[in-house]
């Protein structure tokens, strides 16, 4: 009797010890960093490995630590009943439930899932290898629980569906973008690097549309113009690729780029005469207005191209679009010595900013940190005309979102200019 009174509370102490194990475990292994664990694994760390693959097996993994988990706590309570029986009677089986309650919460729960917590990938890489052949051990017990459970759950209409691609990389990208709200805030990232990964991440909900050059700001070149002149106008131009339009403007034929242009006036030596602009002009490339940035992308770089001409639903010209201006929706403005030094939004010293028509809404959040809605419309006049549902006059204002719009310039239908304060919540 004196050898069992010995044994027992040593089995009770190792129950507790495999509970806690199990609890770490759990904990560790659902709250390691995948990213981590799988740059980890690519660099060689074959526990890393393990881990990644026991997590695959997600489903089992937990019913396995689960199992295990209740098993030893069970039994570890049984057995401390058994020895606060023998000491006080029945009144012994309170003592048991409250001593081991305290026990098992304190030591075989919060204590090691808390360490698990704070040392989640040491943890997950040194439970690893004894979970493995603890999994293949229990796995008849387990998969005879999954039976019952999908069982079960198909009684109150619950599937084994998991959804679709579509919706899992739909999860996967809100998995990120909560990553990046949480490491922003936590790591004092930069608004303009969260701003890119958000874009990034935005790329399949952005359209041409939003981001093109509206026709109305294309500089195009007309074939029926003397040679001269045309030489003239793309050596003089800031941009080194123009549409070539013949007969009307919505007639594109031909792109013209700078350098195919100089190649072909050297060897004339001042005779522009004989050059066939036409001949020389590459072919266009049009692509629909609702093609994504991530698509519109992909096809740049398939193409080896950096421009194309965006048309509507019908095939009309709505502007252009090149892979700088995709480029630029991730990482901000991109200037070069031939650009023109134009700011389209002016800070004023009562805070107010006052802007282009044709800014995007993209664009001002980006340069502001606010927050306007790019839904309905693409620039910030658009905005001002969906929201006030009329074409405004100069010197009218509204507020909407928390900002003020008044209308300082106007071209026949086209607002050119607002000025736009944000105001106190």
């Amino acid at each position: 009797m004196d050898v069992d009174f010995i044994l027992l509370p040593l089995a009770i102490f190792f129950l507790l010890l495999l509970s806690a194990f199990f609890s770490g475990s759990e904990t560790a292994l659902t709250g390691a960093s995948r990213a981590r664990l799988h740059q980890m694994e690519q660099s060689g760390n074959k526990r890393a490995g393990l881990v990644n693959r026991l997590r695959d097996k997600h489903t089992k993994l937990i019913s396995a630590i689960l199992l295990g988990n209740n098993v030893v706590n069970i039994l570890a309570s049984a057995l401390a009943t058994s020895v606060f029986i023998s000491f006080f009677g029945d009144i012994g089986v309170a003592y048991a439930t409250l001593v081991m309650t305290i026990l098992v919460l304190v030591f075989a729960e919060v204590l090691p899932k808390t360490f698990a917590l704070r040392r989640t990938i040491p943890v997950a890489l040194f439970v690893a290898p004894f979970l493995q052949p603890a999994i293949f051990i229990l796995s008849p017990v387990v998969a005879s629980v999954n039976v019952i459970v999908d069982l079960t759950l198909r009684l109150f209409g619950v599937t084994g569906h998991h959804g679709d691609i579509d919706s899992m990389t739909d999860a996967a990208q809100d998995e990120l973008r909560g990553a990046i709200e949480l490491h922003s805030e936590d790591a004092g990232v930069i608004m303009h690097e969260k701003y890119m990964l958000d874009t990034i991440l935005d790329m399949d909900e952005v359209d041409l549309s939003e981001i093109m050059v509206h026709r109305k700001n294309v500089e195009m070149v007309d074939c029926s113009k003397p040679v001269q002149e045309i030489i003239d106008q793309v050596l003089g131009s800031p941009y080194t690729r123009l549409p070539l339009w013949k007969d009307n403007s919505e007639n594109i034929i031909g792109v013209i780029h700078a350098k195919d242009l100089l190649r072909a006036i050297i060897p004339l030596h001042g005779d522009y005469d004989k050059l066939d602009v036409e001949a020389i002009a590459l072919e266009p490339w049009f692509v629909p207005e609702t093609t994504t940035l991530r698509s519109q992308l992909n096809a740049f770089l398939e193409r080896k191209s950096h421009f194309a001409l965006v048309v509507d639903e019908y095939g009309a010209l709505m502007g252009l679009v090149t892979l700088e201006d995709i480029l630029e929706e991730i990482v901000g403005e991109i200037a070069d010595e031939h650009d023109l030094a134009v700011s389209d939004v002016r800070m004023m010293k009562d805070g107010s900013i006052i802007t282009k028509g044709d800014v995007t809404i993209r664009d001002l959040n980006r340069q502001l940190n606010w927050a306007l809605p790019d839904d309905e419309a693409a620039t910030i006049a658009g905005l001002v005309i969906y929201e006030a549902q009329i074409i405004p006059d100069v010197g009218q204002a509204f507020i909407f979102h928390g900002y003020k719009f008044e209308i300082l310039k106007k071209e026949h239908n086209q607002i050119t200019e607002i000025r736009v304060t944000a105001l106190d919540s």
